[in-house]
This record gives structure tokens, sequence and C-alpha cells, in this order.
């Protein structure tokens, strides 16, 4: 990949990973939630996720959702599934202050958290059909493809690392405000109805004809 189509491809990644969406959605319940240093593994599962899509589309797989109206329904409804659970578990989560819970409360596993954010990112038609939109407008066909692949994987791994970092610490920030059940239980609806919000949107997406 020539260093000027690289530079585009970086610039274009940062405003994929900027762009609100489902991501960003679990980054800032996992900073809300959990803080900055344990909320921020979410942000790897999401990565990974990434990764996932971008090796799908790379052996050939996404072009198969892509093609395939019945491929493509049975992942969006896990995604959508997916998205909605975790809207509602979050809206139906205990409205226990952040400080009672870092004392002694249940914690959440790292390992399940990277999960979570992987999940999110994986299991998404979205995601795969616009990667398949945008990758070959920067490769270069005539050229090995794997090592073009690699850099777009470690770009965009790179840009959502920095992004959503800023979404998890912004969330964490708000921490220290949160002093009583009701402060809790109103951030943990907000965040479930975002869920669901993902998952509603998703469920209009359609594939192109």
């Amino acid at each position: 990949m020539e260093l000027s189509t690289w530079l585009a491809f970086f610039a274009a990644s940062w405003a994929i990973s900027i762009s609100p969406g489902a991501g960003a959605v679990a980054a800032m319940s996992s900073g809300l939630n959990h803080g900055f240093r344990r909320g921020y593994f979410t942000t790897f599962g999401l990565i990974l996720g990434i990764w996932t899509q971008v090796v799908v589309v790379g052996i050939g797989l996404g072009a198969l959702v892509a093609a395939s109206s019945t491929a493509f329904l049975v992942v969006k409804w896990a995604g959508v599934a997916y998205l909605v659970w975790l809207g509602i578990s979050q809206w139906r989560a205990p409205a226990v202050p952040m400080v009672a819970q870092a004392d002694g409360g249940p914690a959440v596993t790292r390992r399940s958290m990277v999960l979570k954010g992987w999940m999110i990112n994986a299991v998404n038609p979205k995601g795969t059909v616009f990667l398949l939109a945008v990758v070959p407008q920067f490769m270069v066909l005539t050229q090995p493809l794997l090592p073009q692949y690699l850099v777009i994987g470690v770009t965009l791994g790179f840009t959502d690392l920095v992004v959503m970092a800023g979404y998890t610490a912004l969330a964490s920030r708000v921490l220290g405000t949160l002093k009583s059940s009701s402060h809790i239980r109103t951030m943990n609806r907000v965040f479930g109805g975002m869920f669901v919000a993902a998952g509603s949107l998703l469920a209009l997406f359609k594939r192109a004809a």
C-alpha cells in the first residue's frame, strides 16, 4: 500500500471510529459502570471484533453475507438480539453506586468485557457491508492482498484504541457525580435505551440490492 493511499485510509479510519454507534455506547457504558482502567477492556474486545470483520471480508465471507439474503438476515438479527439484550440488561441493572461496587460488590471479569466488545462488533453485518464498500477503494488488487489487509486491520485497531479510550474516559469522569441510587438508575436506563436504539437502527439496515 502506497503511503499516500494509507494516509487517506488513516484519515477515513478516524471518521469510522469517531462516528457514534454500538461500539461507542459500549465503551461509554463500561467506563461509567467500571471506571477507565477496568472498563477499557471492552475496547480490546471491540478491536478484536473489527479484526474479525476484516478477516471475514478478506477471506470472502463478507461477500457471501452481502450477497445472500439468508446469511445477511441471520447475522443481522443475531446482532439485533444481542444489542437489545444488552439494553434490557443495562436497564434492569441494580442501582448500586460505583463506590459501593468497588468496595465489595460483584465485579465483572475482564474476560467478559472483552467478549462483550467482540460480540458487538463481530456480529454486525452493517460493519461487514461497510468494509466491503470502503476497503476496496484503498487496495491495489495487483499487489499482494494479505499485507494490505494487515495494514488496514492495524490502522483500524489503532484509531479505535484511541477513540474508545476517549469515550471510556469521558464516561468514567461521570463516576464522581453519581452519588445516589436514582442517579445510577437514570444512567443505567439511558445506556440501556441507547443499546436498544442501536439494535433498532441495525434492524432497519437493509442489504444493498
